[in-house]
Order: structure tokens, then C-alpha cells, then sequence
């Protein structure tokens, strides 16, 4: 299937798929923000209308935050539509970079379903229920495979090769538990996150009390798992960095793979200052920020140590042609 006239080049369509991933990434951070300024009941719960308005008169100041993130996210949804688009004119049917437009498509209109569920069940502001913990996590797994799916049409937009999971060397098992690792970690972190908002301390002693407490709430309790999980997944993540470069030493690997050790170095540092700090605000933003950016380090480091060989990428292209 040749472009059209109008469809853009593949340069000018990867840039484009880069700056939609971007705009997710600042969208993802907003998200957060409503949650620990507690706004997410800034529109009440009413979805897809805001306090029963499409426009709200004299908003506060909360309804101005949640509205903000309910905006930006429509836009995000106009935006991966036209990438999925354009993915469809550019790209023959079956081709690698088509499914990953289609997969961030389902993954952002899942994300806003979710998102809905959990203002109509009014999961939001001070509920502390069971219910919001899973809702939660289910968010952020959805999120990971949102960002996951806008990377690889980015980077597969580019011209990289496609991947193959070969299960019988230890680099695909490591990766795939590397993966699987930081999609648990990213679900409880989200939650702790949840129990930093919803259980604000102020002490550092104070917060050690009550996560100890023999009736401590399952939110609390994670604010000693996460950490312990993350010190696991950590060391499971740089193994599979360097198993990467031992099997494919190449450039690309070694650089998606010194990024990917560097960023579970950062984040392992700013972890530890948002525990010490009681999770203010900020540092929790830039907590799931640099969390994202580890995601798409880890992904890319996966596609380029999997990746086809030149002939076997030949092969692939000729397929999805037919």
C-alpha cells in the first residue's frame, strides 16, 4: 500500500507518534496530580459532564484541576485516533506499526472507561475502600500498556525491525519477568501512592507507626512492600540489561540498556527521598514520571535486544505486504 498524497513521510509520522506519547506522559502526570491534591471529585460524580454542566459556572478550584485532566485527555484520544489514522493510510494491512496504533487505541479508550468507573462509583476523594485500591491498579496497568503500545508504534514508525520472543534464551526470560515485574510494581505503587494521599503523616516516625499498627490499613501496609518490591523487580530489571548487551552487543542495546540502569538507579534514590520526605507532592509526580520513563526504557531495550535480523526483517516486511 503506497502513502497518499497527504499521509506523511515516516520521519514526519514517528515524530508525530513521539509527541503523542509526550503529550500522554504529561496527561498520565496530571491524572496524578487530581489524586494527591485530592480533586477527583472536582466534577462530583458525574461523567462525561462536570457537576451536571458541560461548561461549570463559578468552578472551584478542585473542579477546575479535574477538569483540566477530563480536557487534556480528550485531546489525547483526538490525537492517538488521528495517529491510528494515518497509521492505517501509511502502513499495509497486518503491519507491526498498524496493530500497535490499533492496541493504543483500545488502551486509551479503556483508560477513559476506567476512569469513568471510578467517578460514577465515586471512587475518588477520601474513599478508602477496597474497591479503589483495585480500580487503582487496574489504572496503572492500563496506563503501562498504553505507554508501552504508543512507544513501540513511535519506534516501529521509525523503521526499527519488529521483535521475536525466543523462550529458549535466557535474555527473553529475563525481559519477559523484567516486564511482568515492573507492571506489579507500577499497581502497588499506585496504590501506596493512594494510602500517601488518603494517610498523610507528619513524621517520619509517625509514618512508621502506623504502617507497623496491628490494624493498619492494606494501603499503609504497602508503604514497606512497595519499597521491598521494587528493590526485587530492580535487580531482576538491570539483569536483564545485561544479559541484553551479552547477547547483542550492539550500540542501540547498550544505550536502551545504560538508560534502563540509570533510571532504576534514579528512581531507587527518589523512592527512598519520597519515603524520607513523607510523599509530598511533587516528588510524587516525578516518582510516576520517571516510573514511565523507565517503562519505555525497558520496552525499547526489549525491542532492540529481540529484534529480527536484517534478513528475517526483510522476510517479515514481505509478509505483511501480501
Amino acid at each position: 500500500m503506497a502513502p497518499t498524497a497527504n499521509a506523511p513521510g515516516p520521519r514526519g509520522f514517528a515524530g508525530f507518534c513521539w509527541a503523542v506519547l509526550a503529550f500522554t506522559l504529561l496527561v498520565i502526570v496530571w491524572g496524578a496530580f487530581v489524586r494527591a491534591s485530592g480533586a477527583g471529585a472536582g466534577c462530583g460524580s458525574h461523567w462525561p459532564l462536570c457537576n451536571g454542566e458541560v461548561v461549570p459556572h463559578s468552578p472551584a478550584v478542585e473542579t477546575l484541576i479535574e477538569l483540566g485532566h477530563r480536557l487534556t485527555s480528550g485531546v489525547d484520544l483526538l490525537l492517538i485516533i488521528a495517529m491510528a489514522y494515518l497509521a492505517r493510510r501509511r502502513f499495509p494491512p497486518r503491519h507491526r506499526v498498524r496493530r500497535a496504533a490499533a492496541a493504543s487505541l483500545f488502551f486509551i479508550i479503556t483508560e477513559a472507561l476506567i476512569g469513568a468507573g471510578l467517578v460514577l462509583l465515586e471512587l475518588v476523594a477520601e474513599n478508602s475502600s477496597s474497591a479503589r485500591g483495585y480500580w487503582v491498579s487496574g489504572h496503572l496497568v492500563n496506563t503501562f500498556l498504553l505507554v508501552g503500545s504508543l512507544t513501540l508504534t513511535a519506534w516501529w514508525a521509525g523503521g526499527a525491525p519488529a521483535f521475536e520472543l525466543r523462550w529458549r534464551e535466557p535474555v527473553t526470560v529475563l525481559l519477559a519477568l523484567a516486564v511482568a515485574g515492573m507492571i506489579v510494581l507500577g499497581a502497588s505503587g499506585a496504590v501506596t501512592a493512594l494510602g500517601d494521599t488518603l494517610f498523610p503523616v507528619s513524621t517520619f516516625a509517625e509514618g512508621k507507626e502506623m504502617t507497623f499498627a496491628p490494624d493498619a490499613h492494606l494501603f499503609v501496609r504497602l508503604r514497606i512492600w512497595h519499597p521491598t518490591l521494587a528493590l526485587a523487580v530492580s535487580a531482576i530489571v538491570a539483569a536483564a540489561a545485561f544479559a541484553a548487551v551479552r547477547t547483542r552487543p550492539d550500540s542501540t542495546v547498550r544505550t536502551w540498556a545504560a538508560a534502563t540502569v540509570s533510571l532504576v538507579a534514579t528512581q531507587l534514590l527518589l523512592g527512598l527521598a519520597n519515603m524520607w520526605l513523607l510523599a509530598p507532592i511533587p516528588l510524587q509526580l516525578a516518582h510516576l514520571l520517571l516510573s514511565d520513563l523507565l517503562w519505555i526504557a525497558l520496552i525499547l531495550l526489549a525491542a532492540t535486544a529481540l529484534a529480527v535480523h536484517k534478513d528475517d526483517f526483510t522476510t517479515e516486511t514481505q509478509r505483511t505486504q501480501r
